[in-house]
C-alpha cells in the first residue's frame, strides 16, 4: 500500500520514467541483490532516457518531417555520388550549431528530400528545433499572413528554427511579393540559424530563378555566406524511387 502511495507521488510530480522503472524494479526478486546506490542509479538513467525520448518525439513531431527517414538508413550503394564521410560529417549537425547553411540539389528521383528529412531527423535528435516545409506551400501560407494580418508572426516563429528546411526550391516562377517574403526569411536568419534547400535546380541557376537582380544578389550573398553542398548525380532512369515500384 505504501509503495503505491509512493508511485502516485512519483507520477504527480510527473517523473514518469523513474515511476515505471521503479515498478519493473519491484517485479523483479533478484533486483535486491543491488546495492541502494546501484539501484538509485538505475531509476534515475531511467528518467533521463524517458525525458529525453520525450523532448525528441516533441521535436520531431513539431518538425513535420515528410519523410520518415534516418541517417542510419541512407543508402551508399545507389550510384547517386554520396560520400560516406561528407554525410558523416553532414550529420554530426555540427554545420546548424554553426549556422551554417546545406544545400542538396540533383534531379527527380535521386532522394534529396529523403536526405533532407534524415538530416532533420537526427537534429532533432540532438536536441535541435527543425521545421520543414515545402517551399512552395509556405510561400502560399506568407500570401495569406499578408492578409489576415499575421506575417510578421509567422516570419518571427521561422526565424527561431535552428534547421529550416525549404524542399523543392524552384519549382514555380516567383512574384515580386514571393521574392521579397524569400528575402526576409533569409535575412532574419543570415548567421544566426541554419537553412537546408533542396532543389532540381543548381545553384548556379538560382539567381535567374529569384529573376529580380537585386534582391536575388541579397538572397544569394547570404545563402552561399558559409554554406555546405550536396550535388546527387543519379538520374531519372536510376531514380532512387523505382527501387520501390
Amino acid at each position: 500500500m505504501l509503495i503505491e502511495q509512493t508511485l502516485q507521488k512519483i507520477r504527480a510530480i510527473k517523473l514518469h520514467g523513474l515511476a515505471n522503472a521503479l515498478e519493473q524494479q519491484l517485479a523483479q526478486p533478484d533486483i535486491q541483490q543491488l546495492s541502494f546506490e546501484e539501484r538509485i542509479g538505475l531509476l534515475i538513467d531511467r528518467e533521463l532516457l524517458d525525458r529525453s525520448n520525450r523532448k525528441v518525439n516533441k521535436l520531431l513531431k513539431s518538425a513535420k518531417l515528410r519523410q520518415s527517414a534516418c541517417v542510419e538508413n541512407i543508402d551508399y550503394q545507389h550510384p547517386r555520388g554520396l560520400d560516406r564521410s561528407y554525410i558523416a560529417t553532414l550529420t554530426t549537425c555540427d554545420f546548424i550549431r554553426h549556422h551554417h547553411n546545406l544545400f542538396i540539389t540533383g534531379p527527380t528521383g535521386s532522394g534529396k528530400s529523403w536526405i533532407a528529412c534524415a538530416i532533420g531527423q537526427q537534429a532533432c535528435r540532438q536536441g535541435l528545433t527543425v521545421k520543414y516545409s515545402r517551399f512552395t506551400k509556405l510561400l502560399e501560407e506568407l500570401r495569406i499572413t499578408h492578409a489576415d494580418g499575421r506575417y510578421l508572426q509567422l516570419l518571427q516563429q521561422l526565424a527561431k528554427y535552428d534547421l529550416l528546411i525549404l524542399d523543392d526550391f524552384g519549382i514555380d516562377p516567383l512574384e515580386p511579393q514571393q521574392q521579397r517574403d524569400l528575402l526576409e526569411i533569409v535575412e532574419d536568419r543570415h548567421k544566426l540559424k541554419s537553412t537546408l534547400i533542396t532543389s532540381q535546380l543548381a545553384i548556379k541557376h538560382w539567381h535567374e530563378y529569384i529573376a529580380e537582380p537585386t534582391v536575388a544578389d541579397a538572397i544569394i550573398d547570404r545563402l552561399i555566406h558559409h554554406s555546405h553542398k550536396l550535388e546527387l548525380k543519379i538520374g531519372e532512369a536510376n531514380s532512387m524511387r523505382k527501387k520501390f515500384d
